[in-house]
């Protein structure tokens, strides 16, 4: 039987996974729903001066970077086991229920590390519009991504592009999206295919397929998160630097001696 990853490293990705997309309190969908950024940032954003914001952001990003090389891992896992498992169903006439259930947990992890990657792109895109609307110096720095689009397009952009590709996969399989977009859905497939092995070879080669494009897109993904978190060091230390170039130049202001009023002639009143 092929070598399985623990179930306690299972749990942990998950529960990081899980908080890597709502540990952004000022960024998530619920702290935007009904209003977006019209009309001044979360009550929590406002809550934060200048300082404690970008604190946040940065440890906030630093760990969604973290947590994107722990999802591109787990994908590559998953990948892997999947080509174990469609080589066992070539030399066997259908794989046995109990590896089966193995297969459908696979598949559902699959399920979630998509919907994860969603959900970093989503509060990543969030960080970029936060920033420029409390920042007029960020909304106004120059980053290096083509046709001088912003991040938080880029990061719909990525989206879109994941789903459409997943998508498109599952219509090559005669499958739909809804059949993948929920546990729920995902498991009642699974379990109608498992009852032929035509069924479980299409699962698992859809399966293998999805988990290959995950792989490429979080590599994207991370790839795109590093940038952004350059380009934010590179604007906040110029930030920076303008605020410490100020503060010499009135400290200097202030501490220099005024300048000598004898040696001149001397006034007299005439009348």
């Amino acid at each position: 039987m092929p070598k399985r990853y623990s179930p306690m490293t299972r749990f942990e990705f998950l529960r990081g996974a899980a908080a890597a997309a709502i540990t952004l309190p000022f960024m998530t969908r619920s702290a935007f729903a009904g209003g977006g950024l019209t009309g001044g940032a979360t009550e929590y954003t406002q809550m934060l001066n200048n300082g404690e914001l970008i604190s946040l952001v940065g440890k906030s990003a630093e760990q969604v970077n973290n947590q994107i090389t722990q999802i591109t891992q787990l994908a590559e896992q998953i990948q892997n086991q999947l080509k174990i498992y469609t080589n066992m169903l070539q030399n066997t006439a259908q794989l046995p229920s109990h590896i089966w259930g193995q297969i459908q947990s696979d598949l559902n992890q699959l399920r979630n590390i998509v919907s994860q990657g969603q959900g970093i792109a989503f509060s990543m895109g969030n960080i970029d519009d936060v920033l420029k609307q409390r920042f007029q110096s960020y909304s106004d720095f120059k980053t290096s991504l083509p046709n001088n689009a912003s991040f938080s397009s880029t990061y719909q952009t990525w989206s879109s592009t994941n789903r459409d590709t997943i998508s498109g996969t599952l219509r090559a399989a005669g499958l739909t999206a809804d059949q993948f977009s929920s546990e729920e859905s995902t498991m009642s497939q699974l379990r109608s295919q498992s009852e032929s092995a035509d069924g479980q070879m299409k699962a698992l080669q859809v399966g293998h397929q999805i988990a290959a494009q995950e792989v490429a897109q979080m590599q994207k993904l991370r790839g795109l998160v590093s940038q952004q978190m350059t380009m934010m060091a590179t604007w906040y230390q110029s930030e920076q630097s303008e605020k410490d170039l100020s503060q010499a130049r009135r400290q200097e202001f202030f501490n220099s001696t005024a300048p000598s009023t004898s040696g001149g002639q001397e006034m007299r009143p005439r009348w």
